[in-house]
């Protein structure tokens, strides 16, 4: 009788006593010789069983239905089939003699009715353990969501930490990533403009491959930077460090559901429109090129107006001028941190006041999560009105220990970080008078808001301690 032999290694096997390929083919061949069987072939496949599909046992099958042989050799029965299928197969081909004999050096076998009902209890057990060895798996990963662990390949700006088995910080991309997320905030740039800022800064990905636009769109929309893992679905508290506040996801998130939403997306690249208005008659400022020149002027939607074009050199000249002006008297930092002292003074029975509120807050939350998952564990409501009720109550939860977090970290130190503004006013204005217009745009948004033009001339509304600068700016006689 002819035997063709098959050997099989899962390349994802977690049974540690399986044997390698070659292991199998020396075992197979000692046993065939001792056996004194006509080994015609011998096939190789590094595949799992558990599903369908593999070629070359399928091969295998089709061979043996053609007659080349009436007999396999394989070292057990879980190396030809871990699924039902594939194991019905060599079952039917038992019963319809296209199988005359099945060797097994590790297991006996004989085409009585009494050898194929173990040969189903084989193949059975070898499903058990395939089955069983899932469900494992996902118990523990579900196990390891809930304590707030991620599961799988760390995203950008995190690594696997092989040692504990969590995710941290990356230090080499971590802070290019939260510099993505506040660049796309401001709401200057695309997606595409966004992948060539992360070009820029040199963001890549771990093979140090370019980021396509897709790869930043789920960077940009990926809670886990913020603190929430995600698994099947459901969302839990993550135990890793978050890289943003959830208030910049949320703005990252706007701005993108703005972007999808509107119809008058910039074709041209012109920096400042969107962002300014008509000092006249309130409309929005448009740009137009000509002559190589880009002009800004206002829409005249609302009604006939009389101003004038600018040219963008001239505005981004009145813009970068008023940078430059823009910096705080060295006289300026006694009395503001006088100043600071004594609000702090002021201040601190209301602070203690809104911080025991936002506790009190956080606590509601907590209970509605328990009582969600009391109601869900009892059947009352489905399981997709669960994971949206949770995600809700979750992101709640995430905006009040950020707040809690903000409010504790920075009771003590808002003298502190009037000495930090002082210093990085400077830096922010070295920054915004180097860089492009974006970034100008940038700076801008964060000293202000209300912008716009009238009689060629750019004006603002400065916010914080930027107001008191900017309202002293005609009277230079503190410089």
């Amino acid at each position: 009788m002819k035997y063709i032999g098959y050997c099989r290694k899962s390349t994802d096997e977690k049974d540690k006593q399986v044997l390698s390929i070659d292991q199998q083919l020396s075992e197979l061949k000692e046993f065939a010789q001792k056996e004194n069987l006509e080994l015609v072939d011998v096939l190789t496949e590094a595949q799992t069983a558990k599903i369908p599909g593999r070629p070359i046992f399928n091969s295998l099958v089709k061979r043996i239905e053609k007659g080349e042989a009436h007999g396999i050799l394989a070292w057990h029965p879980d190396r030809l089939a871990r699924n039902s299928i594939d194991g019905g197969k060599i079952i039917y081909l038992v019963d319809t003699n296209k199988i005359l004999d099945l060797k097994f050096p590790t297991f006996w076998f004989d085409t009585t009715p009494q050898g194929k009902f173990m040969l189903n209890i084989a193949f059975g057990q070898s499903k058990y353990y395939i089955d069983n060895l899932s469900e494992n798996v996902k118990r523990g990963q579900r196990q390891k969501i809930r304590r707030g662990e991620m599961v799988g390949v760390a995203p950008l700006g995190y690594l696997n930490d092989l040692k504990t088995h969590t995710m941290v910080i990356d230090p080499e991309r971590a802070h290019l990533i939260k510099k993505l997320f506040e660049t796309y905030a401001a709401g200057n740039y695309t997606l595409k403009d966004t992948k060539l800022y992360a070009e820029k800064i040199n963001l890549k990905s771990r093979n140090q491959k370019v980021l396509s636009v897709s790869n930043i769109q789920r960077i940009l929309s990926k809670p886990f930077y913020y603190g929430l893992a995600q698994f099947n679905g459901e969302f839990f508290e993550g135990t890793h460090k978050p890289i943003i506040t959830k208030k910049l996801f949320d703005e990252v998130q706007e701005v993108m559901r703005q972007r999808g939403r509107s119809k008058n997306i910039k074709k041209h690249g012109y920096i400042f429109t969107g962002f300014m208005k008509c000092g006249t008659c309130n409309c929005m400022i448009t740009a137009e090129k000509q002559k190589g020149y880009v002009y800004y002027r206002c829409t005249k939607k609302k009604t006939l107006c009389d101003e004038k074009y600018v040219r963008e050199e001239a505005l981004s000249n009145q813009i970068r001028n008023f940078i430059q002006q823009v910096s705080l008297p060295e006289k300026w930092g006694t009395k503001i941190t006088n100043a600071l002292d004594k609000e702090r003074e002021k201040n601190l029975v209301s602070f203690q006041n809104s911080l025991q509120n936002l506790k009190e807050e956080r606590g509601v939350v907590e209970k509605k999560l328990s009582r969600l998952l009391d109601v869900h564990l009892e059947g009352l409501i489905h399981k997709e009105e669960y994971i949206d009720k949770k995600e809700i109550l979750l992101n709640q939860k995430t905006s009040l220990l950020e707040k809690i977090r903000d409010f504790e970290e920075n009771s003590n130190d808002r003298l502190e970080r009037a000495k930090e503004f002082i210093l990085s006013s400077c830096q922010d204005k070295k920054v915004a008078l180097q860089g492009d217009l974006g970034e100008i745009k940038t700076f801008l948004k964060n000293i202000g808001s209300n912008f716009t033009v009238r009689g060629q001339k750019f004006n603002f509304e400065a916010v914080g301690i930027w107001k008191i600068l900017y309202e002293n700016l005609p009277n230079s006689s503190w410089r």
